[in-house]
């Protein structure tokens, strides 16, 4: 079976953990600072931006940096490698599930 992607090993693990698919959900619902992303998170201002420096290389999240404030925004497009990869897998699955279906329909009309 081929490897995934690179980029895709980079989200699928952005994603896998709790607080950093905490920090793509607040961000789902617009742009926001990175000190009001760490207000409701329970851990440190560290630990948030290591998550969201994750986050930016897995290509989920961009930032930006006015003056002394770092606002943090979802990239929409980093999701569409892991949406094409899930319709692949899904077109594999549909194939394959209607050729069982044309199998069992063949042994119907046999009986």
């Amino acid at each position: 079976m081929p490897r995934p992607s690179a980029s895709i090993e980079r989200v699928f693990h952005a994603l896998g953990d709790p607080t950093r698919r905490a920090i793509v959900e607040r961000l789902s619902r617009g742009p926001v600072s990175v000190s009001k992303l760490h207000a409701p998170l329970n851990i440190t201002l560290a630990a948030v931006v290591q998550h969201l420096q994750v986050l930016e290389g897995s290509g989920l999240v961009r930032t930006t940096k006015v003056g002394r404030v770092r606002t943090c925004h979802m990239e929409p497009k980093g999701f569409s490698a892991v949406e094409r990869w899930i319709n692949d897998r899904r077109t594999l699955w549909e194939k394959r599930l209607d050729h069982l279906g044309d199998l069992l329909a063949e042994e119907d009309d046999e009986a």
